[in-house]
């Protein structure tokens, strides 16, 4: 495989089905949090009301990899002297990392300053190159 974009796509959509299997698995009661709580993620493209550069900036800020890392750490640190935010923290990090997941799989990557449709993927929507 050359194509780095397929590369990525296929590696996150194998991703994005290791997090549901992880969120079944872990959290059998509520693996359905990961997939219901989907589109609160792309709240963060609210920032494109203002600029094209404030809204890549603050989707760029939540579709990454760090904040799930970030907070599946703080579920795992307080998993014994606090069991429901550990919980809590464990299935927000699982919902991120499926979201990201998922976008990176269909092409949606980190956006860059000049146009929503504009990402480290390529052009997606009616901006994408045609073959």
């Amino acid at each position: 495989m050359t194509n780095p974009e397929r590369v990525q796509r296929i590696e996150n959509g194998l991703l994005a089905v290791l997090v549901l299997v992880m969120a079944v698995v872990i959290y059998p009661e509520w693996w359905w949090v990961t997939l219901a709580a989907f589109l609160l993620f792309d709240l963060s493209a609210l920032g494109y009301v203002r600029s094209a550069a404030m809204g890549a900036a603050l989707y760029n800020s939540v579709h990454n990899y760090a904040w799930p890392a970030v907070v599946a750490a703080v579920g795992l640190l307080v998993q014994g002297s606090a069991p429901v935010l550990a919980t809590v923290c464990g299935l927000t990090a699982l919902a991120g990392a499926f979201h990201v997941a998922v976008d990176r799989a269909l092409g949606y990557g980190l956006k860059l300053p000049d146009a929503f449709t504009h990402t480290h993927l390529g052009w997606i929507g009616r901006d994408r190159p045609r073959a």
